[in-house]
């Protein structure tokens, strides 16, 4: 693993710094895992944890993340009678220490999803039970990560943190390169730890006589983990793209070894091609990996040919769109495509990595996508898990890269997740699309439906 060191880049001015320092005050409450890890001198202190896990306590700017053990019941999944109200149940980890200069995959997204959350009311504060956001969670272990990733490579971007706290940023040149600061090894586990322990609340709940959980049995809560860095890019090797560890990828091995299930569905509906989880699960007949993503975009990878290998021939499917496809697009390949798969392959677990920079407004990619785009597509995987395997999903934050269209279709997934209408009419501008390449869409999906016999 090649390291390169620059200088630590100056601080943003006028009202983004203020942006910043307003939501890091925040999560000194909102993103605490309160435990009993200890904090000296500035420095991690490690500290083993049940399952192999550790916890380390750290102030970033003010914020204060942490994480400790308590004995007998697990304090980081929700009680039954918690989830037994809940429709929706999300984590969030920020990576506030994370962030380079002016890089689109900035420590600004979360935040900016967050506050949107809350202007829109879509909070426990204002929703109550309907909706829990995990505050406790153990950040992933060296043995959870090394589930998907070389030891080497874990390793050695934990060496590395010595190194980018005395020289700034740093490039890991894995098949990236992708930077890193002196907290980038720590958020990463805690990035993933959120994955996991969602993963956790959305299995461990078990059927009750009452009447409400009876209920909640045939509309479980959905989770999704708003984290950073993002992760489908992460190759077993090492990093890549703006991703330091496959979060979906991690997830799934824990849903399999600590769970028992052993099928695990994963959508990938991120512009860009989710290379890293392809290349983790392309032998394996057990984790179905389905991607649409953008022809021709980074990194290239995800042709409609590339299925799987050996034993997994066939549980991998790769749907590259063309440029200007949308909502009518998506809705076809997730009827003609999507469900097929999902009723075929019969999952005990759906993971989806949850891109928006498919959207009409994102600056990096071409698609038209819009907010309406998004509500549905969550409405319909929310509807497919529940059919298929009891409601168990869990969404990760992937890609997207204008603030207001992700914190927009990020609330309005939250409201699929509740069964609410959608307002995307209040945020999308029809008068911006155009028509959509019907014709290449259609070549596409016959072929993909050719090859997987669809």
């Amino acid at each position: 693993m090649y390291l390169q060191a620059f200088p630590p880049f100056p601080s943003s001015a006028g009202n983004v710094l203020f942006f910043v320092r307003h939501h890091l005050y925040k999560w000194k409450s909102h993103i605490r895992i309160d435990m009993d890890g200890k904090f000296a001198g500035g420095q991690f202190s490690p500290k083993k944890l049940r399952g192999g896990r550790r916890c380390f306590s750290r102030s970033i700017g003010g914020a204060s993340i942490s994480c400790s053990n308590s004995m007998g019941k697990d304090p980081y999944v929700p009680s039954n009678e918690k989830i037994t109200n809940a429709r929706l149940i999300y984590a969030v980890a920020p990576a506030m220490g994370h962030n380079q200069e002016s890089h689109p995959e900035s420590n600004f997204r979360v935040p900016a999803i967050v506050n949107a959350l809350e202007k829109m009311e879509l909070t426990p504060k204002i929703r109550g039970s309907e909706i829990i956001e995990l505050h406790n969670f153990k950040p992933a272990s060296v043995d959870d990560i090394a589930s998907v990733h070389a030891r080497a490579y874990v390793s050695g971007l934990e060496k590395a943190m010595d190194q980018a706290s005395q020289e700034g940023i740093i490039f890991i040149d894995g098949s990236g390169p992708t930077y890193a600061t002196s907290t980038t090894f720590h958020e990463s586990l805690v990035a993933a730890g959120a994955g996991i322990t969602l993963v956790d609340s959305v299995v461990m709940p078990r059927p009750s006589t009452s009447v409400a959980a009876s209920k909640n049995c045939l509309d479980p809560p959905v989770g999704f983990a708003l984290i950073r860095p993002p992760g489908h890019h992460a190759i077993p090797k090492g990093p890549m793209g703006f991703c330091v560890f496959g979060n979906v990828a991690i997830a799934a091995r824990y849903a399999q070894r600590v769970h028992g299930l052993k099928r695990v569905f994963i959508i990938d509906f991120d512009v860009h091609h989710g290379n890293g989880t392809n290349d983790a699960f392309y032998d394996d007949p057990d984790i179905f990996f389905l991607s649409t993503h953008q022809d021709g975009s980074y990194p290239g990878t995800g042709k409609v040919d590339e299925v799987g290998h050996g034993d997994g021939e066939g549980t991998t499917l790769n749907l590259p769109l063309p440029g200007g496809s949308g909502d009518i697009a998506m809705t076809t390949v997730f009827d003609e495509v999507i469900v097929p798969c999902a009723q075929s392959f019969k999952p005990d677990i759906i993971l989806v990595s949850a891109g928006y920079d498919g959207h009409v407004l994102d600056p990096l990619a071409s698609l038209q996508f819009t907010t309406g785009t998004y509500y549905t597509l969550a409405s319909n995987i929310k509807q497919l898990a529940k059919d298929l395997c009891g409601g168990r999903c869990v969404f990760f934050l992937e890609g997207g890269y204008n603030l207001d269209s992700l914190s927009n279709s990020m609330a309005d997934s939250f409201r699929a997740f509740l069964g609410e209408r959608s307002l995307a009419s209040e945020f999308d501008n029809p008068a911006i699309l155009y028509d959509e390449p019907s014709t290449k869409v259609k070549q596409v999906i016959q072929r993909v439906k050719h090859i997987h016999s669809l």
